[in-house]
């Protein structure tokens, strides 16, 4: 049971790593009442859908933006919005502060920035897992994507996008915190037309891609966040890479039953 009054504080520009405090009375039970979740790309499509699902669950949440009063447009008003950049490492550590999760859906755009894909992609996953291990964070879960296994996927003809992806995949995967790193295939804000939501398949690294792997399919923004939440919470997902995408003639299952079917 949640029952919260939210306000954002006066101050609309705080200084980097500087969080926009909210006063808050707030009573939460359930799975989800042990985390104080930190997202990194939270203005992104994803990351967006996945602070609203945190939110919807009550859980208490910490958004690192680059652009505060950009980001008070578009995001919850339940959720703390720290200033901040991936790639600047001394922004991070305030804005971490208490956090025991951490949710990586950072994405860099290569055809308005060629750096993106090491600076975002990699270098600033590999400031964010130094930033959890330092603050004792409890779990990360990264979204990356599918193909980050094959360096001659199309993406990387964009200045290595996948490869620079795999390289933050594995500085997690080095961290010793417990992680889940989702890949999904290409990225829906809503059902195709004339079409219900699909069914989740999740498969392990490596299944989907160029042939003769399976051809990689799409997935709706708000199933990866849902897929993200759950695996906080689940020993199924624990330490696992996982492939997602949707298909209309596969069975309903329930995330844990996703996150066991892969080993």
């Amino acid at each position: 049971m949640l029952t919260a009054m939210w306000m954002r504080a006066d101050d609309p520009t705080p200084a980097d790593g500087e969080v926009v405090p909210l006063r808050s009375s707030i009573e939460l039970e359930g799975p989800f009442s042990e985390l104080r979740a930190f997202v990194a790309g939270a203005t992104g499509g994803t990351g967006q859908a996945i602070v609203r699902r945190l939110v919807a669950e009550g859980v208490p949440v910490r958004a690192l933006v680059r652009n505060v009063s950009q980001a008070a447009g578009i995001l919850p008003p339940q959720a703390e919005l720290v200033r901040g950049d991936v790639y600047q490492f001394s922004t991070l550590e305030r804005a971490l502060e208490d956090s025991n999760v951490m949710l990586i859906a950072t994405g860099s755009r290569p055809a308005l920035d060629p750096f993106g894909p090491f600076n975002i992609d990699f270098q600033g996953t590999a400031n964010l897992v130094e930033v959890a291990k330092r603050a004792g964070v409890e779990r990360i879960v990264l979204v990356s994507s599918i193909g980050a296994d094959e360096p001659f996927f199309p993406l990387n003809l964009l200045f290595g996008v996948l490869f620079w992806k795999k390289r933050g995949e594995e500085a997690v995967q080095r961290s010793g915190i417990p992680y889940t790193i989702v890949r999904p295939g290409g990225l829906l804000n809503a059902p195709r037309q004339g079409q219900a939501a699909a069914s989740i398949v999740m498969e392990g690294p490596g299944t989907f891609g160029l042939p003769p792997k399976r051809t990689p399919g799409s997935i709706l923004r708000s199933q990866v966040a849902d897929l993200c939440v759950e695996a906080l919470l689940l020993d199924e997902a624990q330490n696992k890479v996982v492939e997602v995408i949707t298909d209309q003639s596969a069975p309903m299952m329930p995330p844990r039953a996703l996150f066991a079917s892969v080993f």
